[in-house]
């Protein structure tokens, strides 16, 4: 598959996961983000802002060809309106990059890296073809959080047991 139908194909999957995604960051609570499960889990708050930012990973890895840990921006999000808002605009960055594709551009690599020392390197197309899996993983943790906590799961793929209906 050439690069820029793969990328218009990754664009469509994307969305089709957007809005179960973004239902799921409508309803977390950012007033405790450092609740976590176990004290080897993610804190709440980084886990919901994770997600949030996955979008903004394809951005990264077609426009920059590298995601360094130390220097990664991550933005302050102190409401569920924020995190809901963030999701969207990465979102958006990323439709927009992966619509931009020109043949070729997928086949450079991509590096990924603490303080300037390469941790992983793989072409662009691999890791933009993972990150959509990243995303759902991440979303189903969160999904457990949102059970612990007893904030209603929406409906991702079939009804939830709080969203019978689809009713999101």
């Amino acid at each position: 598959m050439n690069d820029q139908l793969f990328a218009a194909e990754f664009a469509k999957e994307l969305e089709a996961e957007t809005t179960s995604t973004l239902k799921c960051l409508e309803r977390i609570p950012m007033d405790n983000p450092a609740w976590k499960p176990h004290e080897k889990s993610m804190e709440f708050g980084y886990l919901a802002r994770l997600v949030a930012e996955i979008p903004l990973w394809i951005t990264h890895i077609i426009k920059h060809s590298e995601i360094d840990f130390a220097t990664f921006q991550h933005k302050d999000i102190k409401t569920t309106k924020e995190l809901a808002d963030h999701f969207k605009e990465n979102v958006s960055g990323a439709k927009e990059v992966l619509l931009g594709v020109k043949e070729g551009d997928l086949d450079e690599m991509f590096y990924l890296k603490a303080n300037g020392n390469v941790l992983f390197s793989s072409s662009k197309r691999s890791q933009v073809e993972s990150a959509i899996n990243h995303m759902v993983h991440h979303r189903g943790q969160l999904t457990v959080y949102m059970r612990l906590n007893d904030i209603a799961v929406p409906s991702i793929y079939g009804p939830s047991a709080d969203d019978k209906n689809f009713g999101g």
